[in-house]
């Protein structure tokens, strides 16, 4: 969890407001009012953003901010996501740059609340784990945090997980943000889920089952519906 206070509140209060209006009607322009004034910004402050997205926007906002991160990542990527169906910019994006030396570090549930889900994101373990990245699942329960960590200094936390869904589907709210000490703050979280995690190897990935592979391919098949 986060407390955010500032500017990137009023954001966050208009997309709330958005929403209640599209499904409720209500007349709100009051409060609306209230929250229009002026946010002042705690010292020393820090940048960030909020990304607010759906199926009504024309410009896929969240997909590209994702792929804009990692391309952007010089040193070191670390994900966490309970759901990983990726479109192919996005996981073209994480092999390139597990590719060209970034420390690549990828944690996902080993027990996912969708069987559907979890055989769909198991079918691009092979290319993630050949690629480079450092692959783990995450053993005590559905690891649920949905958190981008870059090079240590910026940040993406929020609603939206690495899937077709999030992108085209869901409505969304993530906030995108650059400062290194709650970057570091995040990444430890990052590394607490690691420390109960188990890798992905390349040998797990062999050994697997030729009917287990046939399943999951088939399933990835239909990740723009998952």
């Amino acid at each position: 969890m986060t407390r955010w206070e500032g500017p990137v509140v009023q954001a966050c209060q208009f997309v709330f407001a958005a929403d209640w209006e599209s499904e409720h009607g209500d007349d709100i322009s009051d409060w609306l009012a209230v929250a229009a004034e002026p946010h002042a910004v705690a010292a020393p402050g820090i940048a960030a953003q909020v990304i607010g997205t759906g199926p009504n926007l024309s410009y896929p906002a969240m997909p590209a901010c994702f792929t804009a991160l990692i391309h952007a990542a010089r040193r070191e990527l670390v994900v966490t996501t309970p759901y990983f169906v990726p479109d192919e910019q996005l996981l073209f994006a994480l092999l390139d740059a597990a590719r060209r030396g970034v420390a690549t570090t990828m944690i996902l549930p080993r027990r996912n609340d969708s069987r559907v889900v979890a055989a769909a994101s198991r079918s691009y373990y092979g290319d993630l784990i050949a690629a480079g990245v450092r692959l783990y699942e995450y053993r005590p329960g559905l690891l649920h945090a949905k958190t981008i960590t870059v090079d240590g200094t910026v940040g993406l936390i929020g609603s939206a997980n690495l899937d077709r869904r999030s992108f085209e589907l869901n409505f969304e709210n993530n906030i995108l943000f650059a400062d290194a000490g709650f970057a570091a703050e995040v990444r430890a979280r990052q590394f607490v889920y690691l420390a109960d995690a188990e890798p992905v190897t390349a040998e797990r990935i062999a050994e697997m089952r030729i009917t287990a592979r046939l399943w999951q391919n088939l399933l990835a098949m239909l990740s723009p519906v998952l």
